[in-house]
């Protein structure tokens, strides 16, 4: 699995034009399953995000996590976070697991991270989604679990 993570100030996810998931202060995650991911690396990706600790602390150090903070997460599934363009300039998917595949594993991270105790929205996996994001700092943290 892949996860690009960006803490943000608030932002949600409109299909089209309703908004079907926003969050306040919190992370945005946008998540892709790789082929040969299982649920161990689901749970193992919302366990690292749930205890990231890139909130600062009264010091303005990178001390607080999104448990600690109580802030929320906006999981949106984005397969092209496998897209290969080191030959040519059109991206190879092929690394990316199939619909059938990542969709059961995408709601397995969603139900980890609230078992850690997140709340959390998401997008619609499959969807064409409009996703508005104000990454605070600005923070992106990339995650890969091989």
């Amino acid at each position: 699995m892949r996860a690009v993570v960006q803490r943000v100030s608030e932002a949600s996810v409109q299909v089209e034009g309703k908004t079907v998931g926003a969050i306040g202060k919190g992370f945005v995650v946008l998540i892709a399953v790789k082929k040969g991911d299982t649920e161990e690396h689901a749970r193992w990706m919302a366990h690292k995000i749930a205890n990231l600790r890139v909130f600062p602390d009264e010091a303005g150090k990178f001390n607080l996590s999104l448990l600690d903070v109580k802030g929320e997460a906006l999981v949106v599934s984005q397969f092209t976070l496998y897209g290969d363009i080191r030959r040519g300039f059109r991206p190879s998917f092929t690394e990316a697991a199939p619909p059938e595949e990542a969709e059961p594993l995408i709601e397995k991270f969603i139900q980890a991270l609230r078992e850690e105790g997140v709340q959390v929205q998401s997008g619609i996996f499959g969807a064409m989604m409009l996703v508005k994001i104000f990454n605070d700092g600005p923070v992106t943290i990339i995650l890969d679990k091989e």
